[in-house]
């Protein structure tokens, strides 16, 4: 679709995917309105305003996710909104309700609630997670697709608050969509890696980071599943350009252990220094099987790992967080 004249809103716009996404809004044509925690935070403007085309086609909105009709004026006139905004750790927190579960959940509704009242709205996309899919009791069983849902039980019992709030607040999503008359095409992104636009270091790079760096797991299964940021960001704007994009759409692009990681860093980076024996220290885990049908039919090309991985540290490098 031609893109000229169309307006459409980005959420949490400061935000890895999101600045990608408004990023490659702007490329195609797009006029972007976009939100921000603060207009007088540089750290969340700068990199935005200083991308092609945002000087005449990008107009930032200050919009604060907990309170409702912060949203209206940046929604307002818009086609479509991809709502991002949610905060992400996997670290402990001291209160999970006020810190992750409100911002998600009643984040993601008060945007809804804004986008409903906009009658030029053809499409919401939601930027979902595979931790919204993945922990449930079919775990190790199968092949993992779009059908597969994150049992909030289970996520409570075992305290894994992020993937308790990504998962009701996309519960809330569809729910809210059906009672209202929305059409809503949800997105869950593997973990996330590639270049940085956004010149603060995000949770999951920065984790990312330290496993490059000495070798600390992210995941304590030393399993990985990754999706290049530019990739995930491309998923979004197709989940809206194709009218047929219905549903929830899995994007992962590599299923690999962090011994083949490192395989990979090592040839790209040899000063790492890896420990020659990582190689024989591999736990054989089963890997996940994860379905790619259903990307692969919005129109997803992945990265190939090995570009993601230079890429990463490439940015890592130039912005100075990783010295090698």
């Amino acid at each position: 679709m031609s893109a000229e004249g169309k307006v459409v809103c980005v959420t949490g716009a400061s935000g890895y995917i999101a600045s990608w996404l408004v990023k490659l809004l702007l490329d195609r044509g797009y006029t972007v309105h976009a939100t921000v925690r603060s207009l007088d935070d540089p750290k969340e403007t700068q990199h935005l305003l200083a991308l092609d085309g945002a000087k005449e086609r990008l107009s930032l909105f200050e919009a604060n996710l907990t309170t409702e009709g912060s949203f209206d004026s940046a929604v307002s006139g818009c086609i479509c909104v991809f709502h991002t905004a949610s905060p992400v750790t996997f670290a402990s927190v001291d209160d999970p309700q006020m810190e992750l579960l409100d911002p998600a959940v009643k984040g993601t509704l008060n945007v809804l609630k804004s986008a409903a009242k906009v009658q030029s709205l053809k499409r919401v996309v939601l930027t979902s997670s595979l931790a919204a899919v993945l922990f449930c009791d079919k775990l190790r069983c199968g092949v993992v697709d779009e059908t597969w849902f994150s049992d909030p039980a289970i996520c409570e019992q075992r305290k894994l608050w992020y993937q308790l709030s990504k998962t009701l607040a996309e519960k809330a999503a569809v729910n809210f969509s059906k009672d209202n008359d929305l059409d809503l095409v949800v997105i869950n992104p593997a973990y996330v890696i590639g270049p940085l636009l956004q010149p603060t270091l995000n949770f999951t790079s920065e984790a990312f980071m330290r496993f490059i760096e000495t070798g600390k797991e992210v995941f304590a299964d030393g399993i990985y599943m990754l999706v290049d940021v530019r990739d995930a960001a491309t998923a979004h704007i197709l989940a809206f350009e194709k009218a047929e994009a219905n549903g929830r759409y899995c994007i992962v692009g590599d299923v690999v252990r962090s011994s083949e990681i490192k395989m990979i860093l090592d040839k790209l980076y040899p000063d790492l220094g890896y420990c020659p024996g990582y190689k024989d220290k591999c736990v054989e885990t089963k890997l996940y099987c994860v379905s790619k049908a259903k990307a692969k039919s919005l129109g997803v090309e992945f990265t190939p790992l090995e570009v993601s991985l230079k890429d990463t540290v490439e940015s890592l490098k130039e912005k100075k967080f990783m010295n090698l």
